[in-house]
C-alpha cells in the first residue's frame, strides 16, 4: 500500500495563445488506462477540427510500475507528448490524464518552442484540475469524560489532524483523522497527558488530501 501519492481532484481546463496558435490543456483524474483512453477519445471528438490532440497519462497498477503513455499526434517526435508527460512526472502525479489540444495559428514555433508550449499546456491543465497530496491516514476514536476535553482539545492542533466527528452526550466522543506518520506521536502524547486514562482506538485507514 502506498503511503503517499499525488493526483488531481477533478476535471480541469485552461488555455493560452502562443504566436497565434491556441493551446488548450485538459486534465482529469482516472483510475484505469481504459478511463484515460476514453477521455482522450472524448477530447478528440470535441476538438475534431484541431491541428493536434496530444496526450499523456500515468495510471497506477497495484503492485506494479505505473503505466505511462504519451503521443505527439503528428507533431515532431519528442516535442509534444513527452513534454506533457514530463510535467506529470515532475509533479509526481499518478492516475491522471492530460490532453493538450493545438489549433495552429500559422507561425512555426520550432522544436524548442513546441516543447515549452506543450509543457506549459500540461502545467496549466493539472493546476486547473487541482493537485492533491493524498496521504494514508488513520481515523482514531476517543471517548472520555468532559474533564479531559479542554486539555485534549489543546494538543490537537499540534498534530494537524482533521476532526471528523464530535459528539457531546454522556461522554465526549471525538473522531480524529491523522497522517500515518503522526499517529504514534499522538498516541504517546495522549497517554502522557491523561496518564493512560484516555485511549485513541484506530477505526479505519483511508487516503486524504493532507500535508
Amino acid at each position: 500500500m502506498e503511503l503517499e501519492f499525488r493526483t488531481v481532484k477533478e476535471y480541469g481546463q485552461d488555455e493560452f495563445i502562443e504566436k497565434k496558435s491556441r493551446f488548450i490543456g485538459s486534465a482529469i483524474p482516472c483510475q484505469t488506462e481504459e478511463e484515460a483512453l476514453a477521455f482522450i477519445e472524448k477530447k478528440k471528438k470535441e476538438y475534431w477540427d484541431a491541428s493536434h490532440n496530444v496526450y499523456a497519462y500515468i495510471v497506477s497498477v497495484p503492485g506494479k510500475t505505473p503505466v505511462k503513455r504519451c503521443s505527439d499526434d503528428g507533431e515532431p517526435q519528442g516535442t509534444a507528448g513527452r513534454p506533457v508527460l514530463d510535467v506529470l512526472e515532475k509533479e509526481k502525479l499518478v492516475d491522471v490524464c492530460v490532453v493538450a489540444t493545438r489549433y495552429f495559428g500559422g507561425t512555426m514555433l520550432g522544436a524548442g518552442g513546441l516543447v515549452r508550449a506543450y509543457s506549459h499546456t500540461s502545467k496549466i491543465a493539472v493546476e486547473a484540475a487541482e493537485i492533491l497530496n493524498m496521504c494514508l491516514c488513520k481515523l482514531l476514536r476517543m471517548e472520555f469524560d468532559y474533564g479531559w476535553y479542554g486539555k485534549i482539545s489543546y494538543i490537537l492542533p499540534e498534530f494537524k489532524g482533521i476532526l471528523e466527528r464530535s459528539d457531546f452526550g454522556e461522554h465526549v466522543t471525538l473522531e480524529l483523522l491523522l497522517r500515518y506518520d503522526r499517529v504514534e506521536a499522538f498516541q504517546k502524547a495522549l497517554t502522557e497527558l491523561t496518564n493512560g486514562q484516555v485511549k485513541a482506538v484506530e477505526i479505519l485507514e483511508k487516503y486524504e488530501n493532507m500535508k
